[in-house]
């Protein structure tokens, strides 16, 4: 598997290697270690391997909220933490966010094609996360692959405010 990442970098964007890392490491597929050592070998596509271990996040659960993560990161934003359980005072837990900036208090959210399906948890989630104080801004694919600079333009200003 490991080797197949390697290759995988030679050919992809960055943001896609990342991806196919990211899931291959929440998969369980490969670890962190083994990636580290291939990248330290002496083989063609290690260079472009070691960007994409700068950027791996084991905990992300799509491509799609990987890429999210890419385009802020790549844009200079600072890396929002991802999967983080947000807690009301009474520390039950209220809501799980794809990518979060702890603090700033402002959460991020990647819906595809199965938020139609649980529209109405979702909501119920996003009114107890806004409750606590945390603000949310969701975003699909449209806006990613669409308009990847009004993604950065409204979380830049969201970070700020």
């Amino acid at each position: 598997m490991v080797r197949t990442i390697r290759d995988l970098c030679m050919r992809l964007s960055l943001t896609e290697a990342v991806a196919i890392a990211d899931m291959a490491l929440h998969a369980g597929k490969v670890d962190r270690q083994d990636l580290v050592g291939a990248a330290a070998a002496r083989t063609a596509g290690v260079r472009l391997l070691r960007q994409v271990l700068e950027h791996v996040e084991p905990a992300a659960e799509s491509p799609m909220e990987t890429r999210l993560r890419m385009v802020l990161v790549l844009a200079g934003l600072p890396r929002p933490e991802a999967q983080v359980a947000v807690r009301d005072r009474l520390l039950r837990v209220i809501g799980r966010l794809d990518l979060y900036y702890r603090d700033e208090r402002l959460g991020l959210e990647y819906d595809g094609g199965t938020h139609r399906d649980t529209l109405a948890e979702d909501n119920r989630r996003q009114n107890r996360l806004l409750d606590a104080g945390v603000r949310l801004l969701r975003f699909t694919a449209g806006d990613i692959f669409n308009t990847p600079d009004h993604v950065i333009g409204l979380v830049r200003t969201a970070l700020a405010a």
